[in-house]
């Protein structure tokens, strides 16, 4: 980390640019020697990380608070000093502009048309899809287990790496296994063949800190791709999901739930169609990286 970050450094100075936009928090304190140079830096942040540290397991909770509110301080001295700040989420905007009234949310969504499949409702398989890392917090034990309450003859389609050698034994080992189709790492082209024969797309990540206030990416290019979106019940997800009548939110720790979701837009392809298409529609109205696209384009604008 700290060898990294000084060859990042020497690099920045080296190639004396306009803008310096920068995304680890271990950059941080390279912003600071910029700025100390004249140059313009912009720190994008993609998580609340003083609450996230709050959340790692393997640090003792006395140090975990320390830490977090040590980072905190550092965190508001150093982003009032740089010249804006883009977060991922509102959430995380909201807390920034607090600390520096420039502050904008530049969302990820995703690409109109580069998941869009097109393909017939009525040609698509017996299927659902989890698309992205697979692991304990996002639900990989759940999903897996959901396959042994299903009543439809759904397959689900597993499309990523596992993070966790103990949990990729531990699942692939249990009933609900033989109801996965394991694909492993796609490229984009892959991601969109799977979108395309699936009829509903999983994002039942577990209630955890960084995730209740996250916009996750897969959700959006579920939508994107018209199929339907089966999600944890947050708060926050619940209102974009059922706001836009575009999926199922269910409780992402009841595989009983999960499975009868499934079963619930397998069973009923009418209804799974239609959401898909109130999905597709929301992504096209207000959930897109064209429009994230101007307003970036306008923060930068806004800096000279």
């Amino acid at each position: 980390m700290f060898r990294m970050t000084q060859r990042v450094f020497q690099k920045a100075v080296a190639l004396d640019a306009d803008v310096y936009h920068l995304h680890d928090p271990e950059l941080i304190p390279i912003g600071l020697k910029l700025k100390h140079l004249g140059k313009k830096v912009i720190f994008d942040s993609h998580e609340d990380v003083p609450t996230q540290l709050l959340s790692k397991p393997y640090l003792e909770p006395v140090l975990l608070r320390a830490l977090s509110a040590a980072f905190s301080l550092f965190e508001r001295h150093a982003c009032r000093r740089f010249d804006g700040i883009i977060a991922a989420t509102p959430f995380i905007r909201d807390k920034f502009l607090a600390i520096n009234p420039r502050t904008v949310d530049i969302n990820n969504f995703p690409v109109i048309g580069e998941l869009d499949a097109t393909v017939p409702w009525a040609d698509k398989h017996q299927e659902v899809c989890y698309v992205g890392g697979i692991g304990v917090i996002r639900g990989a034990r759940e999903i897996v287990r959901a396959c042994e309450f299903l009543q439809s003859t759904v397959q689900i389609n597993l499309a990523g790496s596992f993070s966790e050698s103990l949990v990729e034994a531990e699942v692939k080992a249990s009933p609900g296994w033989e109801r996965v189709n394991e694909l492993g790492y796609l490229d984009r082209a892959g991601v969109r063949d799977v979108l395309g024969r699936s009829v509903a797309g999983l994002v039942t990540l577990h209630p955890v800190i960084n995730y209740l206030d996250a916009l996750p990416v897969k959700m959006f290019e579920y939508m994107a791709a018209g199929i339907p979106v089966i999600a944890s019940n947050f708060p926050l997800w619940r209102e974009i999901i059922e706001g836009n009548q575009c999926g199922l939110c269910v409780d992402p720790l009841d595989p009983k739930t999960i499975a009868g979701a499934i079963d619930r837009l397998v069973n009923n392809p009418e209804l799974a169609r239609r959401m898909g298409e109130n999905g597709r529609r929301a992504v096209m109205d207000k959930y897109n990286w064209s429009i994230e696209e101007g307003k970036l384009l306008r923060f930068y604008e806004g800096l000279f």
